[in-house]
């Protein structure tokens, strides 16, 4: 993950501001940039929602407005917030887990007021000037992306495989006693022993293979759009087994409880198999981000 610093020079601090004491006693309060969370339309909207909201380091979350559209803002210390800065937050997890945190905060209570754009992770502008500009250039492709997104919601799911719990479940109940098997040796048992693991690991996998199919069918009738993610792999992956599809739905909010009910029982009776939906968020998903990444 990388930050986005924009400006013509990323690590220069914005105008100073004067505290208001007498000439020659003036201090310049600490540089700052404009840290940018999500775009929607100017108005009662966002206007309404901003003041409410905290920001990184405990700023006062502002909008930004040009040509009808408006962005969510807070100041953060620019030193912190520059290239080599934000590169140090984010390899420290707690700061990272403290920045995603409010980042997705703020994103999720504006979403739930209007429309709105998540810009991603550590978006930041030299100055609100700069972000003015920004909205200026990128306006017909923001506003096209809030048309389509308008009266959508973003519904995750995930598609496990657990042999482990495919292998405790229960055998089928047979109509009569089996047979008894013939004695082996331990090292022809120990053979045995491990076919049947991977045969059950092969069965596991297959089962949420078709599982995570019938997933893609059922919500194609019921979303607007899909995107595929990486599968969550270790502290990032919830629960036991292992996560084989890790899919983003864009889903109209009228139907939001007819696609749960449509994937509810899916795996139901299926050995070593769950699914897990999760939702309704802001477009993470469906937003496409800005020039943050290119040189402003």
């Amino acid at each position: 993950m990388t930050s986005h610093v924009q400006g013509d020079d990323a690590t220069a601090a914005a105008p100073q501001l004067s505290l208001g004491l007498p000439a020659g006693q003036r201090e310049s309060a600490p540089p700052s940039s404009s840290y940018v969370y999500a775009i929607g339309r100017a108005g009662a909207g966002l206007d309404t929602t901003a003041p409410r909201l905290t920001g990184l380091r405990d700023g006062r979350v502002r909008t930004v407005s040009a040509d009808g559209l408006a962005a969510l803002v807070s100041s953060v210390p620019a030193d912190a917030f520059s290239e080599e800065g934000m590169k140090a937050q984010l390899e420290n997890l707690t700061e990272l887990e403290e920045i995603a945190r409010t980042h997705h905060t703020v994103v999720e209570a504006a979403h739930s007021g209007t429309t709105v754009l998540p810009m991603r992770l550590a978006t930041v502008y030299l100055d609100d000037a700069r972000v003015r500009s920004m909205l200026r250039e990128r306006g017909a492709e923001f506003g096209a992306l809030l048309s389509r997104l308008d009266g959508h919601a973003e519904l995750g799911v995930k598609v496990y495989a657990d042999p482990r719990a495919a292998a405790a479940a229960p055998a089928p109940v047979s109509d009569g006693p089996a047979p008894a098997a013939p004695p082996v040796s331990p090292g022809r048992a120990y053979l045995r022993q491990r076919r049947a693991q991977r045969q059950t690991q092969r069965a596991a996998y297959r089962a949420a293979g078709a599982v995570a199919d019938e997933v893609r069918g059922r919500a194609a009738a019921l979303a607007r759009d899909r995107v595929a993610h990486r599968p969550q792999q270790g502290e990032l992956a919830a629960g036991a087994g292992e996560n084989i599809a890790n899919e983003a739905y864009l889903v109209p909010t009228d139907r939001l409880r007819e696609f749960h009910r449509a994937l509810t029982g899916l795996a139901d009776g299926v050995p070593g198999v769950r699914i897990e939906v999760t939702g309704p968020w802001a477009p993470y998903s469906f937003a496409t981000p800005p020039a943050e990444s290119r040189s402003a």
